[in-house]
């Protein structure tokens, strides 16, 4: 009876140890599978293809560790290979959830977008800023929350906005400014052009020339700080062609990307309960 007992208390142990081992990998595999009913069901509402690119904290993992994700050369790698499989037909839907990220992924991803033959639509539940605007800009359509935001597309170089390097070198004075700064600004402003231009061109064929340029130096030249939110009201009175019309499933496929442990939930609330009007 001991050596049995051993024996099962050994194994109790062992089956214990591969349940915390392959639990998570068994939860996002549950949340792949879930998030794929989502996406179809959507795709065949919408008559679409449906991509998304959602960066949120990710902790799914044996100790809930957060990993913090940004646009990078794997996403456009994905998004691209999506949008090249996409039939030549039909719409596209990108959902897009992201701070932004690699300018030169970003720019990848927005060519593939604005090259599609047929209708593009970029959908924002929550905020696309930066190099996500970057994208969004690219579609035919921006389909945004009433309360999501998009952001400036002015490029930063390490830690400083490009436009105010620029401003710093102006203000000062050429002779007044050692050589590193000097070619620090000059590498801004290359990039501020860069990005100006390629702006111009994926919204000239929309929006004309001039209002092409006018947004294009409006979102490039650091106007606001690199994080000012341009929420829907304020895109709608740039001229942007946005509309509010994000459709329920994007809400529901939000929920099913995990976001990190809390000892301590900071936000809670209770649906106000339906038919409960006139009950007693």
């Amino acid at each position: 009876m001991d050596a049995a007992s051993g024996f099962f208390g050994s194994l109790l142990w062992w089956l214990f140890f591969m349940y915390i081992l392959l639990w998570p990998q068994m939860q996002y595999r549950s949340l792949q599978i879930a998030r794929a009913k989502v996406l179809r069901r959507l795709s065949q509402k919408r008559g679409s293809t449906v991509i998304t690119m959602i960066h949120r904290q990710e902790s799914i993992g044996l100790f809930g560790i957060p990993f913090y994700k940004f646009i990078s050369v794997e996403d456009s790698e994905e998004v691209l290979r999506a949008i090249r499989m996409a039939p030549k037909d039909k719409p596209i839907d990108l959902i897009i959830h992201t701070p932004g990220g690699l300018v030169l992924a970003a720019t990848q991803i927005a060519k593939a977008l604005h090259d599609h033959p047929v209708e593009t639509r970029v959908i924002v539940p929550h905020y696309a800023m930066s190099g996500g605007t970057l994208i969004a800009l690219a579609a035919d359509k921006i389909i945004m929350d009433e309360h999501a935001v998009l952001g400036p597309v002015d490029p930063q170089l390490g830690q400083y906005p490009g436009p105010s390097i620029i401003r710093a070198v102006e203000k000062k004075g050429v002779e007044k400014v050692d050589d590193q700064t000097l070619i620090l600004a000059d590498v801004a402003e290359k990039a501020v052009n860069q990005v100006r231009e390629f702006v111009y061109n994926l919204l000239k064929d929309r929006y004309g020339e001039e209002k092409a340029k006018e947004l294009a130096q409006i979102l490039t030249e650091g106007r606001w700080t690199h994080d000012y939110p341009i929420t829907y009201d304020h895109a709608n009175e740039l001229g942007l062609h946005v509309s509010t019309d994000v459709p329920e499933e994007v809400y529901g496929l939000m929920e099913l990307y995990k976001q990190p442990m809390k000892q301590r939930g900071t936000v809670e609330f209770m649906p106000y309960p339906k038919g409960s009007e006139g009950s007693k």
